[in-house]
């Protein structure tokens, strides 16, 4: 695209160049934002210089100076760059390269005095684009104002009507054209004018109020980057707000049009802005999956409310003053207690209720505060009562996007994507049914009190008698700008706390693989545990790579046990599943996946005959009894963070031990860095408290259950910053004839569990209100408190067909381990280091082959160390003409005592799953 642009700007300044000498705006510009812009410009000034106005052109950069000499080509560092063929030519080698002439045209602009513009401007304010022909079709509401009158303001892209009714005809607002797409309109309190946030992706975004009876501009607002998704004024009309893709919130004075204040701590683009009815508090919503809350008298930032697990894009406070809503990505609807209007403080979140099954779009309250309509990306439409977020209303599904939603009165209004809108009554009151269906409240995760400051890295820091001083929390931008380059922040903290160290580089597109360390006040690294090892070991068959977690052949494995920790190589796995057989290896954690690693190391290749040992972590300080194996101290330091859910980026869980001073030391772990482009090493540092918590994941939505058999549904947690406890799985308003045999766990440190929706023989086919009713919840006790993780339903149940085979398990001849109670499901006792037998039973239908139920995975949903044994290398089966078969119990050292319920699959026919029986975990002898 840039160079086609050139191409075009060179064949237009070479008709130009004969006539008359070249014109800095009309042909000089052109080129410098074709192939210089990109990276010398105002905020990104590689080597100190912008281009990006003719005083900053002619400032020049760090090093070279003003790199034009009037009328001498020849002595002018930029022809002398851009013409040069050695190591210092610009553009740089791989991107677009000026036209011959291009070169023609800044030769003849500097030979003729290198005259500047008319007016000095930002260069970025326009692009050289081909003229397209409007769309002749209906436009979609791109955003929707009811003013005070009771019009509705209707923006359809680039042109804006005023309508009396939902379905009234349009009159078009009238002034000069708008100068962008219109994302946001808000009426002004007197009801006089309207707001309007525009903007050109990648180009700029501008505020505007209009006079609404004329169309006539009353005062513009720029200096944004990007396009705009919000343009909102203070209730008393003084204020005005804007926000965009360029991640900036800025406030102007509406009478004089000047910039009070910008704030630029967010990480991602502001898609909503809200401002507080008392008019004091001012929040965003951004793509950095966080709402924050500023005092808007000196842009102080009051609070970050960082439970979302994606973007956010939007945000409102309830009318009252007394709560705040967001939605966004992750399908949730947060509300938060407001606290926090004049200081710092923490505002508790109240829900996180699981609304969609889709990323919610538009959200908007009602302006008597006692409803929400939400919209997502699936075209539903949900009305909810306020605050405590009961589903009051479904609506049908839209006939297209709902694009944008606004209050209108105690309903809303509702744009869509083609172009329609239509007003949205609420329900009179919540069905019963409903409400008490979905009374309980939802709480989301433990949240820390305190804002993240943002701190931009400072030279030199290379030593920690060097380091910058942050105070916790703190984000820190940064870059590693030559080889060999470290950095060093120094904060202060209290023991008892226990705080994230961790960066984002490679998420972030960085060249960096970071590696960070926690040091103590003079640099010294800090002990996190030493591991004595106690049986040495080496791989015996083929190597691993850093992402395996199945077939760990290890010498002497034999003598090893689950959940004992192997060291190999600097990383630390866990032994999660013994070898099945004499062609098998150990599983380590997850057990499936990419690879866990344990005390802050990460996983590596591992070669074939590559020692290992099996090690015991002992407290920071130790000194082992000497066995003639090796000790192994482990510091508080990462490369790739553990359990891979950052990736490549670097995490550290740290247990403040003492009160005092520490010291973050960041470093590329190859030693690579890049001085002449040092934003290609950039980083961006968190120091914060620790957020314990979880999400699950549901596996087997929209289950076709044959009659009198069963379908599984597979849970699946992820865990975050220290969280390891058991995760308790609900579900209730199953639809009648279906059972979830419940509740389920996934086990503490276990990242599944799997449970059984039965049919009934006789049961009936569900409808949509009976799917709708189900409600699936993850409970834990996080931090201290209990937290609910509302999943929703289970999709859109089906009845299946009558099934081919179905199974049962059943006592084997050996009775000693079981009890039956009337009404209740089958119970098998088992104690630590005991195998047991049971019977699996097949009633062949319409079935003769053989029938499988896997290898290592046979046993389902078993207590963590407890697995189906001797099942050779076919696994567990029952052959063709037979009809059951006894297979074996075994429980390792390691089981703790509890009970469960387990079931097995047959996996032919689409995979039917029996009944679950209990087994229950007795105390070792």
């Amino acid at each position: 695209m840039r160079a086609c642009a050139g191409f075009i700007v060179a064949c237009v300044v070479a008709g130009v160049a004969a006539a008359d000498p070249p014109s800095y705006d009309r042909d000089v510009a052109p080129i410098l934002r074709t192939y210089c812009a990109g990276c010398h410009n105002d905020r990104d000034r590689e080597g100190e210089l912008s281009v990006e106005r003719f005083a900053s052109l002619r400032a020049g950069g760090a090093e070279s100076g003003d790199p034009v000499v009037p009328k001498d080509p020849a002595a002018s560092v930029m022809m002398q760059r851009i013409e040069s063929d050695k190591g210092d030519h610009m553009p740089p080698a791989d991107e677009p390269q000026p036209t011959a002439a291009d070169l023609k045209t800044l030769r003849a602009w500097i030979a003729a005095g290198a005259p500047g513009p008319r007016e000095d401007v930002s260069i970025l304010r326009t692009l050289v684009v081909p003229t397209l022909a409007a769309y002749a079709g209906t436009k979609p509401v791109t955003a929707v104002a009811v003013v005070k009158d009771g019009r509705a303001a209707v923006a359809h892209g680039k042109s804006v009507d005023l309508l009396a009714t939902a379905s009234g005809a349009p009159q078009p607002l009238g002034g000069e054209p708008l100068p962008g797409r219109v994302n946001a309109i808000h009426a002004t309190p007197d009801g006089q004018s309207l707001v309007l946030a525009m903007g050109i992706t990648g180009l700029r975004g501008v505020a505007e109020i209009r006079d609404l009876a004329t169309g006539r501009l009353v005062r513009s607002f720029g200096d944004h980057r990007d396009t705009l998704y919000d343009a909102e004024l203070s209730p008393d009309g003084k204020t005005l707000a804007t926000a965009g893709y360029d991640r900036s919130v800025k406030l102007w004075n509406v009478a004089d049009g000047t910039l009070l204040r910008s704030i630029d701590v967010h990480d991602g683009a502001v898609f909503d802005l809200a401002w507080h009815p008392g008019g004091r508090l001012l929040a965003s919503a951004s793509a950095d999956e966080t709402v924050k809350l500023w005092r808007v008298a000196d842009g102080v930032r009051l609070d970050t409310l960082n439970q979302p697990q994606g973007e956010l894009f939007t945000v409102a406070f309830t009318p009252d003053g007394r709560h705040v809503v967001a939605t966004g990505r992750d399908r949730r609807i947060h509300l938060w207690a407001l606290r926090t209007l004049d200081a710092p403080g923490l505002n508790p979140p109240l829900h996180a209720r699981f609304a969609h099954e889709s990323p919610i779009v538009a959200m908007a309250v009602s302006a008597d505060g006692k409803h929400l309509l939400s919209a997502a990306e699936d075209r539903s439409l949900k009305c909810w009562s306020l605050p405590d977020l009961v589903l009051e209303r479904e609506y049908p599904q839209q006939a297209d996007l709902v694009s944008v939603v606004v209050a209108q009165g105690n309903g809303f209004l509702v744009g869509r994507m083609n172009g329609s809108l239509e007003a949205i009554a609420v329900p009179a009151a919540p069905p019963a049914a409903v409400a008490a269906a979905t009374a309980a409240p939802a709480h989301a995760m433990p949240v820390v009190s305190g804002s993240a400051a943002a701190v931009v890295e400072a030279e030199p820091n290379d030593a920690a008698a060097q380091a910058v001083t942050v105070t916790v929390p703190v984000v820190v931008k940064g870059t590693i700008g030559r080889s060999g380059d470290i950095d060093c922040f120094r904060f202060k903290a209290r023991a008892g706390e226990t705080l994230v160290v961790e960066t984002d580089a490679a998420r972030s597109k960085s060249k960096l693989d970071s590696r960070v360390e926690v040091l103590d006040a003079e640099g010294r690294p800090i002990e996190q545990v030493v591991l004595q090892a106690t049986r040495d070991s080496w791989f015996t068959f083929r190597g691993k790579d850093s992402n395996q977690t199945g077939d760990f052949r290890v010498h002497n494995w034999m003598e090893m046990q689950l959940d004992q920790y192997l060291y190999a190589n600097g990383e630390v796995v866990k032994l999660w599943l013994h070898p099945r057989g004499a062609d098998s290896g150990f599983d380590v954690y997850p057990g499936e996946g990419g690879r866990h690693a344990y005390f802050g190391t990460s996983s590596v290749t591992h070669a074939l005959g590559e020692p290992a040992w099996i090690v015991e972590p002992l407290p920071a300080g130790s000194t082992p009894v000497p066995n003639g194996l090796p000790v192994f101290r482990l510091s508080y330091e990462n490369d790739d963070e553990s359990t891979r859910r950052l990736g490549a980026d670097s995490h550290v869980l740290f247990p403040v031990p003492r009160d005092g001073e520490y010291v973050v030391r960041v470093s590329d772990v190859r030693g690579f860095g890049a001085a002449d482009k040092p934003d290609d090493f950039r980083y961006s540092l968190s120091i914060r408290p620790a957020k314990p918590g979880f999400t699950v994941a549901v596996g087997g939505k929209d289950a076709k259950v044959s009659p009198g058999s069963g379908k599984e549904l597979v849970f699946t947690a992820t865990r975050f910053e220290g969280f390891d406890g058991p995760i308790r799985i609900e579900a209730a308003g199953l639809p009648a004839g279906f059972t979830f045999h419940g509740p389920v766990e996934i086990e503490a440190g276990q990242r599944k569990a799997i449970a059984v929706l039965t049919a009934a023989a006789d049961a009936v086919a569900p409808d949509a209100a009976a799917d709708k009713a189900v409600d699936v919840r993850a409970i834990a006790t996080v931090a201290g408190g209990e937290v609910v993780q509302e999943l929703g339903t289970l999709g859109d149940l089906q009845l299946g067909p009558k099934p081919k085979v179905t199974v049962e398990i059943t006592p084997s001849a050996d009775t000693s381990f079981v009890q039956q109670h009337p009404g209740e499901p089958l119970e098998f006792t088992i104690r630590p280091g005991q195998t047991i037998t049971a019977k699996v039973k097949a009633t062949r239908h319409d079935f003769k082959d053989r029938i499988d139920f896997g290898n290592a995975d046979s046993g389902r949903n078993l207590p963590h160390g407890v697995y189906v044994d001797n099942i050779g290398l076919n696994g567990l089966l029952i052959v063709e003409g037979q009809d059951e078969r006894e297979f074996f119990i075994s429980a390792a050292p390691i089981v703790k005592p509890g009970r469960r319920v387990f079931h097995l699959l047959a996996r032919p026919d689409g995979g039917q799953a029996s009944a679950p029986v209990v087994l229950n975990v007795l105390p070792a002898k």
